[in-house]
């Protein structure tokens, strides 16, 4: 079984500022606010939210398709992908375009303040499951995922899937306030999971007007990431605690909620339960947590393994 990835590639450009957001901000000055943040390290990473899913998958040795378009400054990117063994056959590129920009500031605390410049990830729409599926066996089972991406891209390829029968998770993440409570409504109705942190759980909840439990009866699955709660998965009609895995340190929270992703991918593709599922979820976020950028944690499948006995006291073969 593959996975079939949507979402964005992008460049993540990270700042540490060496203090607190919160030290620098007035509360009673905030509706004129002009605040600038001295960050003396800088460095430029490959992230976005289909990359980084294909990249925690591929660490596990799933098979992550990533469809997803790229400006003309992505070749950087592409051979990256390239030497992780990722194809690219599904990555378009634009030549009047650049690929996706993030500019992330992080504080002390682990707050993070972000400016997105989505270039030719507008144009996702432009990618097709359909056109995916033309160069993949028929014999093959898949597995799919509408991550962050440019909203017409996200409804179109919540629906290709869907038409397809492909099972899919819908992964809103930043571009749930997007769609309005009909049309997340709409979209939860085709797919077959829904990942969420529990701010977006929360948000889904008040815009679509219904509870967890309401939307989880939706679906084969819900699950709603906690941080350092842990996660909790809805499905067949009760409530799954995941524990969080504690990190040998808390370096860089960018990418985290990607890693988690990569584990449930890699979990419905072997056909695992949710527990273990979640649970290696779980161990892919903190592993990930511990280093600085979205793509820089490269533990063997071995070391993995061992790090999900050490934690939850069984084995696991990968």
């Amino acid at each position: 079984m593959a996975s079939i990835i949507c979402g964005s590639i992008a460049y993540d450009t990270i700042m540490t500022f060496e203090g607190r957001f919160q030290d620098q901000i007035l509360p009673e000055q905030i509706h004129i606010l002009n605040v600038a943040f001295l960050v003396p390290s800088m460095r430029r990473e490959f992230g976005g939210c289909a990359g980084n899913i294909g990249y925690n998958l591929q660490l596990l040795g799933g098979k992550p398709l990533i469809m997803a378009t790229v400006g003309a400054d992505a070749d950087p990117y592409l051979s990256h992908l390239e030497r992780l063994g990722i194809s690219r056959q599904f990555i378009k590129k634009l030549d009047q375009a650049f690929t996706a920009q993030a500019m992330i500031t992080t504080d002390l605390a682990n707050n993070q303040i972000t400016a997105f410049h989505p270039g030719a990830m507008n144009d996702s729409h432009t990618n097709r499951v359909g056109d995916c599926m033309a160069h993949l066996s028929n014999n093959d089972r898949h597995i799919g995922i509408v991550a962050p991406d440019g909203r017409i891209g996200m409804w179109e390829h919540c629906h290709q899937f869907s038409q397809a029968k492909i099972p899919f998770i819908f992964d809103p993440g930043q571009g749930l306030p997007m769609f309005n409570g009909q049309e997340l409504l709409e979209l939860v109705d085709l797919a077959t999971y829904v990942a969420v942190n529990d701010y977006e759980g929360e948000m889904l909840c008040q815009r679509t007007g219904l509870s967890l439990h309401e939307l989880a009866n939706r679906l084969e699955a819900l699950i709603v990431t906690k941080g350092a709660q842990g996660a909790q998965i809805h499905a067949q009609g009760k409530v799954i605690d995941i524990p969080a895995v504690p990190a040998e340190k808390i370096a860089d929270p960018t990418g985290c909620g990607d890693a988690f992703r990569g584990g449930l991918l890699y979990g419905l593709e072997k056909g695992l339960d949710w527990e273990t599922t979640g649970r290696l979820a779980s161990l892919m976020g903190s592993i990930k947590i511990a280093h600085q950028g979205p793509q820089n944690h490269q533990p063997t499948r071995a070391e993995i393994s061992d790090r999900f006995k050490a934690a939850f006291g069984t084995a696991i073969t990968l």
